[in-house]
């Protein structure tokens, strides 16, 4: 990857969260389509789980995907089925030991150390559900989907402060487009037994995560405009608006798009608990910016794909940049002169993306290792790099 101007428009992918829980929703209900899909990694695992559970398959593969494995084995367990839940590469370091501990005391035998293989038998009954909710909101999310299943009432008393809200509210926007209500409560989330999913054709909104790499790309040096977005999204990563606003760009909003040019920035102060998806990209704009910006809240991205804090921190070493790590985050003394390097992907697609943005500041060539990681969640990203004038060779 060599250094260019970023100039031009991005029709951005759909929002991989949003498709992982209408699919989910589609298959509680029976039937109805759920469209656009982008052709993922993490969407393949999603729809094999699912075709899975209707061939009665006793295996399901989760492939790489945290969402998929944490959503999808209370779901199973709501429909009684007997089956192990398995995965490959980094999800196999990823902890399901919340349910572990859950789901015993409500019906279901489980199988596992912790972590795949989880095998499960037993039909999952309604109840009073006690969660730790700062592990992931992701086993929040796969109760609201399981227990909503269930014929009596529940609810999930949340033991712990929750982190990642947003993705939460998402998960209840999609089901109650669905039909299906959760109330949410001083104490967690209170489910109706007795509902069903209604049978729609689904439509998914864009993805903001994906936005936030070539919104940045516009306002570190270049004139991006990022179409189809849905600006009353529950997605918290629509936050990139905020933080790109802290940092002193100016993005300008049109209906479904959003345009962000060159502008001075500097540094700022960054609350990444809602938002740690962001976090790298962030990491690179603080880079560009002058002065110093703290990014905290963000000690969940140790058990990512990669431990993303560490993986951050070194890359922007190797390129030259002034940052510290912390116990939660980082802090990163900007417009350091930066330079081009021999950079690690991690096998994490957040990290290759993020730090394919940096390379087209970078005077000479970038190499980025494991760039095939991308196809997690973003299969498409190196050619819509390139038509805003990037000059990626994917080998």
């Amino acid at each position: 990857m060599n250094h260019s101007i970023p100039k031009g428009e991005v029709f951005i992918p759909p929002s991989k969260s949003a498709a992982h829980r209408a699919l989910i929703c589609s298959f509680l209900a029976g039937e109805g389509s759920v469209e656009p899909i982008i052709d993922s990694k993490d969407m393949q695992a999603t729809l094999g789980v699912i075709q899975s559970l209707k061939d009665n398959d006793d295996t399901l593969n989760c492939i790489e995907s945290g969402s998929t494995m944490r959503f999808m084995i209370p779901v199973a367990a709501s429909l009684g089925r007997n089956v192990t839940f398995v995965g490959e590469g980094s999800l196999l370091t990823r902890t399901v030991g919340e349910y572990s501990d859950l789901l015993p005391k409500h019906n279901v035998q489980v199988e596992s150390n912790g972590y795949l293989p989880f095998k499960i038998s037993g039909k999952l009954k309604n109840g009073s559900y006690d969660v730790n909710a700062d592990v992931s909101s992701q086993y929040i999310t796969g109760l609201l989907l399981a227990l909503a299943n269930l014929d009596g009432d529940s609810a999930v008393i949340l033991k712990t402060p929750l982190q990642s809200k947003p993705y939460v509210d998402m998960t209840i926007k999609v089901m109650s487009d669905y039909g299906v209500e959760i109330k949410e409560t001083d104490f967690g989330y209170l489910i109706h037994g007795g509902q069903s999913f209604n049978k729609i054709n689904y439509t998914v909104e864009g993805d903001w995560s994906h936005a936030a790499f070539f919104l940045a790309a516009g306002a570190i040096g270049g004139d991006v405009t990022v179409n189809g977005l849905d600006l009353h999204t529950t997605q918290g990563d629509k936050n990139i608006i905020d933080v790109l606003t802290a940092f002193g760009a100016s993005p300008k909003i049109n209906g479904s798009s959003v345009r962000c040019v060159k502008t001075s920035l500097k540094g700022t102060v960054i609350d990444a608990v809602n938002i740690p998806d962001l976090v790298p990209i962030i990491a690179v704009v603080a880079a560009f910016a002058q002065g110093r910006t703290i990014i905290k809240g963000a000690e969940r991205l140790r058990f990512k794909e990669s431990d993303r804090i560490k993986s951050v921190v070194d890359n922007l070493r190797l390129i030259g940049a002034d940052v510290t790590q912390t116990d939660d985050g980082m802090i990163i003394n900007g417009a350091k002169p930066l330079h081009p390097a021999k950079l690690k992907g991690y096998n994490d697609h957040r990290i290759v993306m993020s730090f394919a943005i940096a390379a087209l500041f970078l005077d000479g060539e970038t190499v980025i290792d494991d760039a095939e990681s991308i196809n997690k969640s973003y299969p498409s990203f190196f050619e819509d790099y390139n038509n805003i004038g990037g000059m990626a060779d994917v080998l």
